[in-house]
């Protein structure tokens, strides 16, 4: 621990690819360590969503306090922005117990706003930008922005037409990639980074492992359910896991089709999250923290 950060508290984050083990490493730690868990995950804080999320049960949690899952419904336009300010609430809650925060969760944006204080660019929605694109295909709008901002491109799904749009809408407001526009404050935190990840062959047969998992635990009930529930809502037809099985349900292809378009969208979602936690030169992967070592 170094002597800028010696007097801020303590927090663990723990990042990595979808299907590495997180949770359950996570899990281990906090027992070790008297920690308590903060879920870092775009999809969990989504009630309902479950199976198709890989959301940790009750039994899983093994009794763990775990906290920002299942806050909100599905119909709810969630931000960045919100969740650094619950998360941070939820921080000083554990702290002031006296007890280890441990960030755990795969979506980069969310932790490097929570842990790194990135300062997001205040622009506002461009409703003739929006107007031009809205008719265009996604393929066409990840494209564009491809163009503009390749490596910004790569760590957004092709398919989640939200995010694209803002991309570009920064992008085109700034004149800057969005590497360039996310200015980084000094954190509050003295974080220990610890990254979880396998060799591509091994993750990669997690993922195919999990999705096999996730059909037999009823991921296309719980679709259809979610569907009866709140009907076509964005969040819910532009996540991985329930995207594929709505056009199993539409018969755009067969169950099968839709478990490798799954395990094939997961994979490359994988990639992405990777892409984004390599460029985090602090992160030690595959190792037990500071406080575990002797």
């Amino acid at each position: 621990m170094n002597k800028l950060s010696s007097n801020k508290p303590k927090v663990i984050a723990i990042v990595g690819a979808t299907a590495s083990g997180k949770t359950a490493y996570s899990i281990e730690l906090a027992k070790q360590i008297d920690g308590e868990i903060i879920s870092c995950d775009s999809r969990l804080i989504y009630k309902g969503f479950d199976i198709g999320t890989a959301k940790p049960s009750k039994e899983e949690q093994c009794g763990i306090p775990h906290y920002m899952i299942d806050i909100v419904e599905p119909e709810f336009e969630y931000s960045a922005g919100l969740y650094k300010q619950q998360a941070k609430e939820k921080i000083n809650e554990i702290l002031a117990k006296g007890k280890t925060p441990i960030i755990t969760g795969g979506t980069g944006l969310y932790i490097d706003i929570l842990l790194k204080n990135y300062d997001l660019p205040q622009i506002e929605a461009d409703k003739n930008l929006r107007e031009e694109l809205k008719n265009l295909e996604n393929t066409e709008i990840y494209s564009i922005l491809e163009k503009l901002d390749k490596t910004g491109a790569e760590t957004i799904d092709k398919n989640d037409r939200k995010k694209l749009i803002r991309a570009i809408e920064i992008v085109k407001k700034t004149g800057k990639p969005l590497n360039n526009v996310r200015s980084i404050g000094e954190s509050e935190y003295d974080i220990e980074w610890l990254g979880r990840n396998f060799d591509r062959k091994t993750l990669y047969s997690r993922i195919d492992k999990r999705v096999d998992i996730m059909i037999k635990a009823g991921l296309v009930e719980e679709t259809k359910r979610l569907l009866n529930q709140h009907g076509r809502i964005p969040n819910l037809i532009n996540t991985i896991g329930y995207r594929e099985i709505l056009g199993y349900i539409d018969n755009l292809y067969s169950l099968d089709e839709a478990c490798d378009l799954l395990k094939k969208n997961t994979r490359n979602y994988a990639k992405r999250q990777l892409t984004w936690f390599r460029k985090n030169e602090s992160i030690k992967w595959n190792v037990y923290p500071e406080k575990l070592k002797k």
